[in-house]
């Protein structure tokens, strides 16, 4: 399934001891960059939840917001060293004063909870621990989750929308069919105009009109170029139907470009150039939506 980059997902769990919210979210972005805010109490799982996010969610800038709340002090993990505390907001106190200023006490006393040793860690039942973090675990894959029902949604909206820039493109270049053989007479007189002139030349060269006369043949000719620009809205569905990937659809896009351009460079006609310029608006459509697609 198509998945667009930009998404959202949240999940809650509540026990008799904790409760766990995480949140996730997810932007468009080239790379894959991931940003974890989370208790440092779990710090060291940051890697695996780091993998798990990337392992899912793929491309894209993705933002996991995790809330951990004890419900008792026994399930906290950590109790605040009052006795170290008190004695670093006392000697802050006292080298503020030294320093001639008074200092907020409530500002002194954020300083001194952040200080080092600031907090005791309890010793943790390990079954506990691993049954908590289970938990935690358990509700991320559950914002991932929504998150991806959430980027689903938005990749199948943006798919009708490709395939309608992409009919789009197909009936321009009906029309452009329409008008390729109208050209030809406009061209050939062209052709005998150039033909005459070289022949009434005292320098004619035979050898050097041949080469001339096939160069101007193939400038004009657009036949090749309108095969493979339909070949290429064919595959970009094709890819749309197997769910293919932002970069892939992207690489198929350049391509279309490339024949849309060949053809408005070699037409040399004004009902086709216009429709050239028609045709390139739709392709800035879907090359501004693939930037957006996992």
């Amino acid at each position: 399934m198509l998945q667009s980059m930009t998404g959202f997902g949240s999940a809650s769990f509540e026990n008799e001891k904790v409760a766990i919210t995480a949140d996730v979210k997810t932007l468009n972005s080239k790379f894959t960059d991931i940003f974890c805010r989370m208790p440092k109490t779990f710090s060291d799982k940051e890697v695996e939840l780091r993998n798990l996010l990337s392992t899912e969610l793929g491309r894209g800038k993705i933002e996991l917001s995790l809330n951990v709340v004890p419900k008792s002090e026994a399930g906290a993990g950590t109790v605040v060293n009052r006795s170290l505390v008190k004695a670093y907001f006392k000697d802050l106190m006292e080298t503020a004063a030294e320093l001639g200023f008074e200092g907020s006490k409530t500002d002194i006393l954020r300083m001194a909870t952040m200080m080092p040793n600031a907090y005791n860690s309890e010793a943790v039942n390990e079954e506990e621990a691993a049954e908590d973090w289970n938990n935690i675990l358990n509700t991320v894959k559950a914002a991932i989750d929504k998150c991806i029902e959430f980027r689903t949604q938005e990749g199948q909206a943006t798919k009708v929308k490709f395939e309608e820039y992409i009919a789009n493109i197909g009936q321009f270049l009906d029309k452009v069919a329409e008008q390729d053989p109208k050209r030809i007479p406009v061209i050939r007189e062209r052709l005998q105009k150039a033909i005459s002139d070289w022949e009434q030349n005292e320098n004619f060269n035979k050898d050097r009109f041949e080469q001339e006369l096939i160069y101007y043949v193939e400038k004009y000719d657009i036949s090749e170029e309108k095969v493979r620009l339909a070949n290429h809205l064919k595959y970009f569905v094709e890819e749309l139907k197997k769910g293919g990937n932002g970069k892939r659809l992207n690489f198929i896009s350049q391509e279309i470009g490339r024949e849309i351009n060949t053809i408005g460079s070699k037409a040399n006609d004004a009902i086709i150039q216009k429709l050239v310029v028609q045709m390139k608006d739709e392709l800035e459509k879907i090359k501004e939506q693939t930037m957006n697609i996992v």
